[in-house]
């Protein structure tokens, strides 16, 4: 099945994401309302820096509980039935509820995911880094500088979700212990990283490219929105700075994170299920990865 056929079929998520962050953002907009009708009645310029420095402050929490939290959790419930759809062939009749039940049947609590997938996380940046993976594509020319820049920071982006595919393997391997079902991930990620990257920077590039303009469209929109309700210019671009933040956030969030990371998961679950783990790579990534090594002493702790 297509990646763009899962993400369609798995849209659930990206709604309900995109309805915490729609949460979040009016909070945003309320206080800021608020805030502004205090500060025009007090005329005062110690009340205006408070109630600036209130609205950021309440906003940038509103959006960490939503995004970094509840988010998270949905995140987990997404990848595990979009690693079922790609398994099977088939969705659950409920998404929410199959997402829920399987992410804790595995993981037992949200603490125990959290600390999974940081590990997994931590071992996958720590292998990229040992890779030297833009090496591979680029020779060390003189006056490349840049363009080899541009091209960490791709692959950077490209592989973002690696470490959510690694949690894929969890679900998808029901029989296995969590940390042991994570590390075969981690290493069936190394043994096929370079399919994986190529997939993932046409991904990364679409996501970058449209992710741009729709900062610069919104960012303007809000401005003239603002012009027009009379808000002072300086005062205005710091409105519209954190508001356009706040939107993109969970835009990107919401809808460009959930593509790539279903298309990451999709290209990587393509080659997972037919990969003969090499079993003498464990001792190699515990020597490139302090976290891998963590991780692999966990799973043989669980046995």
């Amino acid at each position: 099945m297509k990646a763009n056929d899962v993400y369609r079929k798995t849209f659930q998520f990206v709604w309900m994401k995109l309805a915490l962050g729609g949460c979040a953002t009016v909070f945003s907009i309320v206080l800021g309302l608020i805030l502004l009708g205090i500060s025009a009645l007090s005329k005062n310029e110690g009340v205006i820096g408070f109630s600036m420095m209130l609205w950021l402050g309440a906003s940038a929490g509103a959006v960490g509980v939503t995004q970094y939290y509840i988010g998270y959790l949905l995140k987990a419930g997404h990848i595990a039935v979009v690693t079922h759809l790609v398994k099977t062939g088939s969705l659950p009749e409920d998404q929410f509820g199959y997402g829920k039940q399987i992410v804790k049947e595995k993981f037992a609590t949200a603490a125990a995911y959290f600390a999974v997938d940081r590990l997994v996380a931590g071992a996958v940046r720590q292998i990229n880094g040992t890779l030297n993976i833009v090496g591979s594509f680029l020779e060390k020319i003189p006056g490349m500088d840049a363009i080899v820049s541009l091209a960490k920071t791709f692959v950077g982006i490209a592989l973002g979700n690696v470490d959510e595919c690694c949690m894929a393997y969890t679900f998808y391997h029901e029989d296995q212990s969590y940390f042991q079902s994570a590390a075969d991930g981690v290493v069936v990620y190394f043994q096929n990283w370079k399919t994986i990257l190529k997939d993932a920077l046409k991904t990364a590039v679409t996501a970058v490219v449209i992710s741009g303009v729709a900062w610069f469209f919104l960012m303007f929109v809000i401005i003239g929105i603002l012009g027009v309700l009379g808000v002072p210019g300086i005062l205005g671009l710091v409105v519209a700075l954190v508001l356009t933040v706040m939107i993109m956030m969970i835009v990107k969030s919401s809808i460009m994170d959930s593509y790539t990371m279903v298309c990451m998961v999709c290209s990587y679950l393509r080659v997972a299920p037919t990969t003969e783990i090499t079993f003498d790579l464990y001792d190699k990534l515990c020597k490139l990865s302090s976290k891998f090594e963590s991780l692999l002493r966990k799973a043989e702790e669980a046995v």
